[in-house]
């Protein structure tokens, strides 16, 4: 390889559009040759892009995107990239994009890439995106550290949602935004449109400059599922999800669900906070 390959980070808290910005990005034909790390695959919706499946966790897109499941560490995946490309298992890629959890502190991911030996001779810090929600995005700062971290080392603020937000609000987000990042581009997202050109040029944040501000305790944050045996009263669970919501809605980082209502299909339940 005669340089180094820019990796891009898209970061953001739960449920402000990592996902819907990565799906739409996958689906334009710029994005070919590039290869996608996500922490879960199924979560993205390719299936419409699907080229062919190459094994239980990669799969070839359309326009020669590779997307792989991280399930490990990720100076491991992206060693095993390379060795696939070599190998000729994979198509060649010229960037790679990884998805973080939302809880994620973007600056030790950052440091891998500068820190161990492999990985910082054949990869190098592209840019790093960080989604915030244009309608909880002032209560996430307010209370949650890592929505923080990830605004402070963004090269690009992609603020999601504005179609659904009061513009006051909007602007009272971006301007707090600025504050905290003024070195950032702004930019605002509807059901993840955005310019990849803008998006993926290169960053300017040497991660081995990062200075962060002190942890004063992790957020005490905990994902669980509940498995319903028979089909659900629909109208006594909205009003139960209406009166939780209601009461501990700021608690209640994200709902997703498929429930049997006992209609032929399934309803599909998606929730961040106090929006549905």
């Amino acid at each position: 390889m005669a340089e180094r390959l820019p990796v891009v980070l898209v970061t953001g808290f739960l449920g402000s559009g990592k996902t819907t910005l990565l799906s739409r990005l996958l689906g334009r034909p710029e994005l070919g040759e590039t290869a996608v790390i996500v922490n879960e695959l199924g979560e993205v919706a390719i299936d419409h892009h699907l080229l062919r499946q190459v094994d239980e966790r990669t799969v070839l897109l359309g326009n020669g995107c590779v997307c792989c499941t991280l399930r490990g560490d990720l100076a491991d995946e992206l060693r095993d990239l390379l060795s696939r490309r070599t190998r000729g298992e994979i198509p060649p890629f010229r960037r790679v994009l990884v998805e973080t959890t939302g809880l994620a502190d973007p600056a030790p991911v950052l440091n891998t890439l500068v820190a161990e030996p492999v990985v910082q001779h054949h990869f190098e810090p592209g840019a790093v995106i960080a989604t915030v929600d244009a309608l909880n995005g002032n209560g996430q700062l307010d209370r949650e550290e890592e929505t923080l971290k990830q605004i402070l080392v963004a090269d690009r603020l992609v603020v999601t949602k504005t179609d659904v937000a009061e513009r006051g609000d909007v602007d009272r987000l971006e301007e707090r935004l600025r504050g905290l990042n003024p070195a950032a581009d702004l930019l605002e997202a509807s059901f993840g449109e955005a310019d990849p050109a803008l998006l993926l040029a290169p960053g300017g944040l040497d991660p081995r400059d990062l200075r962060l501000p002190d942890a004063h305790g992790h957020a005490d944050v905990r994902p669980f599922v509940l498995f319903l045996d028979r089909p659900v009263d629909w109208t006594a669970f909205g009003i139960w999800l209406t009166m939780l919501l209601a009461s501990r809605g700021a608690d209640v980082l994200r709902v997703k669900g498929l429930l049997d209502v006992g209609a032929p299909g399934p309803v599909v339940l998606n929730g961040v906070q106090h929006v549905v």
